[in-house]
């Protein structure tokens, strides 16, 4: 399976997102075997909290999954860049490889706005691979801002 692949599946959930009105970010985890054992999409809407977030839900249905909190030899597929919340998710998961498709240049905690997946003080830094599946990724949330502002009207 390629990154593409696992994309895709990101932007499934990210869509799912989009359809219930919630900001249409997707994320999934795979497992160092190449299994899928997390997918989810924004909730923070319906779920009423702040921290419902893709990347936050996935890593605890994963750590559910595997039963341990430290997701050694995973990878995170996430359709745009994880926010600083979800950068401290993941460096606390110890999640070695995270890939997302459109970077956040107002938020972005990987690589955009603040580097916390590559900090220096931290003792674990993943591999951040970043612009997979870009387009499909922006446009999505593209349109999803368009659809709200324009319903603002």
């Amino acid at each position: 399976m390629t990154d593409k692949h696992f994309m895709e599946m990101a932007i499934r959930e990210a869509q799912v997102a989009f359809d219930s009105e919630e900001v249409p970010v997707g994320s999934v985890i795979v497992s160092p075997d190449g299994k899928v054992i997390a997918r989810a999409h924004n909730l923070t809407i319906h779920a009423n909290r702040p921290t419902a977030h893709a990347e936050i839900l996935a890593i605890n249905i994963a750590s559910d999954t595997i039963g341990n909190y430290r997701l050694s030899g995973c990878t995170l597929y996430v359709s745009k860049e994880p926010c600083i919340m979800c950068a401290g998710a993941i460096v606390l998961a110890r999640i070695p490889v995270v890939v997302f498709g459109v970077a956040d240049p107002l938020r972005g905690g990987a690589v955009s706005v603040f580097n916390i997946l590559n900090h220096p003080q931290l003792n674990h830094r993943p591999e951040v691979i970043p612009g997979i599946m870009e387009i499909s990724c922006r446009t999505m949330l593209q349109d999803f801002f368009r659809k709200k502002r324009n319903a603002t009207k």
